[in-house]
């Protein structure tokens, strides 16, 4: 297969801001939307699906030309599986409440288009190193969109940040940006200012 595309640190920033797999690509829109009430729950399942995210690449780097056509999806699902399985126990084990919290959404990842869409576009075709990187800038980038959602709902809905209050006793909380119409709310006020801010961008480029 061929190896040649963009350099590490190319995909590394690309995944981070120019190419953000919330608010450029619109993808993982389930757990964007359902887990992102708090931070907590948010940057939980952001690393969840970074882990997820190197492993699944850097082993699909590294059978690539293994890889047959027809069998490469079957692949990808497999491989994003076992290690969807693996962080689903280890917060089972280790931080049981969060598991219970985030409920069906951490075995949900495996069918996360942000990771198939990685291990098809970017490992399958490019060594570790590049596929790891590109991971990363994913992940991050999904986690900038994760915690900006997650920020302002929680902020405004319940007046705290990661659980500790931020806002005084007597502000009234938003009790709607902690629902479902407060992750709407909020994901499409955010994503109308990330298209404002390019399309000034792009007015500024043109001269």
């Amino acid at each position: 297969m061929a190896t040649d595309g963009p350099t590490p640190l190319e995909r590394f920033i690309s995944g981070i801001l120019p190419e953000n797999p919330v608010y450029r690509q619109l993808l993982g829109m389930c757990p964007t939307l359902a887990v992102t009430n708090g931070m907590q729950a948010a940057m939980t399942m952001a690393g969840a699906t970074t882990f997820v995210l190197v492993m699944a690449n850097l082993i699909t780097s590294l059978i690539r030309n293994l890889l047959k056509p027809h069998l490469r999806i079957l692949v990808f699902t497999l491989t994003i599986a076992t290690f969807v399985t693996i962080a689903d126990r280890f917060l089972a084990a280790y931080l049981y409440q969060m598991s219970k919290q985030l409920g069906p959404y951490i075995p949900l990842i495996i069918v996360n288009c942000i990771i198939i869409s990685r291990c098809e576009i970017c490992a399958s075709k490019q060594g570790p190193f590049t596929a790891i990187a590109d991971a990363l800038g994913m992940g991050l980038g999904f986690t900038v969109a994760l915690a900006s959602i997650a920020t302002i709902r929680e902020v405004l809905g319940s007046g705290t940040w990661f659980g500790l209050r931020v806002l005084p006793e007597m502000w009234p909380d938003w009790v709607l940006m902690v629902l479902p119409p407060g992750a709407f709310l909020t994901l499409g006020l955010l994503l109308g200012t990330v298209n404002w801010l390019s399309s000034i961008k792009a007015r500024k480029a043109k001269g």
